[in-house]
């Protein structure tokens, strides 16, 4: 039985940069479980555990138009300092929570800290990066099973 979209699966993986470094795995834990095609992933996951067999392992290398998409400048910003609060000195790397004017909450990352302004990232963390993932697919669960009756 090979994945098909619909599949609930089951698989191991370790997801690595092009420098080697590991920016997640399964190891010590469960295995990531989801139904293949329900875009619960990044589009190139779905993509390359599709036609995978139980207990296959292979590596598959995604680009990032089909990971997280590509660095956008738009989603980097300039925020004055004297917002942040009285308590808190902002730091390269340090990661916060903003909210638009809608409400919504959406996380960025220190990117530069300058005189008067703070410089904030809210690409995702792998934006603009190409991601390689070694995959065991654990458990094929089956998908939703339909029956078409005739007219």
């Amino acid at each position: 039985m090979q994945v098909k979209k619909g599949d609930k699966i089951k698989v191991h993986y370790h997801g690595k940069l092009d420098d080697g470094t590991t920016f997640d795995s399964s190891e010590g834990r469960e295995p990531l479980s989801f139904e293949v095609g329900s875009g619960m992933v990044i589009p190139g996951f779905d993509a390359g555990v599709t036609g995978m067999e139980k207990g296959e392992k292979k590596t598959i290398r995604i680009p990032s138009d089909e990971a997280y998409g590509p660095m956008l400048e738009e989603m980097i910003m300039e925020f004055p300092k004297d917002r942040f609060p009285a308590d808190m000195k902002p730091e390269v790397g340090m990661a916060l929570n903003m909210s638009n004017q809608e409400g919504q909450s959406f996380p960025v990352v220190i990117r530069e800290v300058k005189e008067d302004v703070v410089v904030l990232d809210a690409n995702h963390p792998l934006a603009g990066k190409d991601l390689t993932f070694e995959l065991e697919l654990v458990e094929i669960e089956g998908g939703k099973s339909r029956i078409i009756l005739p007219e």
